[in-house]
């Protein structure tokens, strides 16, 4: 059964009193840098902080009045929206967590849920919560509401498209999507093909959960032998096979974006413009830092997907953004135990506004020379060429750790 846009008409008028109608929002930090009229479609602000609602309660709304009993997976915003609908709908879910659902997440669902949800947390990625569910559904005879992959689903997450015209006026040239099991992506797609087809769908996925991209590439859905955990709301191992008719044969595009990268854009989001996304909500933004993808004159829209971020994973944003940028950098050192050795790299070596952020000995291979793992965070990008001109002609041996180095995994 496909998607059509008449679905997602329907499923618009059904959540017309029920979801908010979020707030698009003129991006002016990359409109200035280029040239275009970009806006951010504020899905974070929606009533369970991201888009999910909008699929979960179209499909529970026109459920009969037999069916009580609802079961879910979710790595945490779909949870929220299954739990916020249950509640308003009287209905009852069991939902399956993953161990990797933050914290926020899962107090959330249930002060949304109230007693109406029984969260369980098991599993280290989505797909293992996606299998309990399905075995307690095979048990008890409860309904699966799935994440992404179910045509109700995909409609109430395409009524993200309409209200983004009703509120330009027009519809835009670009909108940027991002992509986990395709849900958003699917339903938006649905609409603007039957009355906006000049409108490019761009869509983003995490570098390391591209699931789309490898579908698209097999000609079906297939599994990720890996899946980098990172962006929690947007890694999915295998995309959803509804998802996957709708979008292909269709002229979807669809970009990666790397974790530091993304960030970065997290950073920004916060620092400059005071739009608190979590992983996956920043991932269209984060595809706005390519220069080619916004051309003078264009009205882009991105969708900022989610806001339900744990504020204790700031850290680790950060480090990678640090990174990312550039000014933070890893070196294995040789160290002369010898008097003195400490002053000199720090004399000799640094600049003046290098600062060492970590230093540990590994381990001691011998009496002249202690290996130490030192972390050095730069004043600028530019100051590393110079730092490895001194390190170069300083007596000390030292080896710069790159990113892709797989020690690199414990660091960051």
């Amino acid at each position: 059964m496909g998607v059509e846009a008449a679905a997602v008409d329907a499923a618009y008028e059904r959540l017309r009193d029920v979801v908010a109608r979020t707030p698009l929002q003129r991006h002016e930090r990359v409109s200035a840098r280029t040239g275009g009229q970009v806006w951010l479609k504020r899905e974070d602000l929606q009533v369970v902080r991201s888009y999910k609602l909008r699929g979960a309660y179209n499909l529970l709304a026109q459920l009969d009045g037999e069916q009580r009993d609802i079961v879910c997976a979710s790595a945490g915003n779909h949870a929220q929206g299954v739990a916020f609908a249950c509640r308003a709908l009287d209905l009852h879910a069991k939902i399956y967590l993953p161990r990797t659902t933050p914290r926020q997440k899962r107090d959330r669902i249930a002060l949304l849920g109230g007693d109406r949800v029984e969260a369980i947390v098991g599993g280290d990625t989505y797909d293992a919560a996606s299998s309990a569910a399905r075995a307690e559904a095979e048990r008890t005879g409860a309904l699966i509401v799935p994440a992404f992959d179910h045509p109700d689903v995909i409609a109430g997450q395409g009524t993200v498209a309409r209200e983004i015209v009703e509120q330009l006026g027009e519809a835009p040239d670009v909108v940027v999507v991002p992509v986990g099991g395709g849900g958003l992506i699917a339903g938006i797609t649905a609409w603007l093909a039957k009355h906006h087809p000049a409108t490019r769908v761009i869509g983003v996925e995490p570098a390391g959960a591209a699931s789309m991209a490898a579908a698209m590439a097999a000609g079906e859905p297939v599994e990720l032998a890996e899946v980098d955990g990172f962006v929690d709301g947007a890694a999915v191992r295998k995309v959803g096979a509804h998802t996957y008719d709708v979008l292909a044969g269709k002229p979807v595009e669809l970009r990666k974006v790397d974790p530091g990268v993304l960030c970065e854009e997290m950073l920004d989001l916060f620092d400059i413009d005071g739009v608190i996304a979590e992983p996956a909500g920043a991932l269209a933004p984060a595809a706005l830092r390519a220069g080619d993808l916004v051309k003078p004159g264009e009205t882009v829209v991105a969708i900022v997907s989610g806001g339900n971020h744990d504020v204790s994973r700031y850290a680790e944003v950060m480090e990678r953004a640090l990174v990312s940028r550039g000014v933070k950098h890893y070196f294995l050192v040789e160290f002369p135990q010898e008097p003195g050795a400490l002053r000199r790299f720090l004399d000799d070596v640094l600049g003046p506004d290098d600062d060492i952020t970590l230093f540990e000995y590994v381990k001691r291979t011998n009496r002249e020379f202690g290996p130490a793992l030192v972390g050095v965070e730069l004043g600028a990008p530019e100051d590393l060429p110079p730092l490895l001109e001194r390190l170069g002609a300083s007596p000390i041996t030292a080896q710069k750790l790159s990113p892709d180095d797989p020690v690199f995994r414990f660091l960051v």
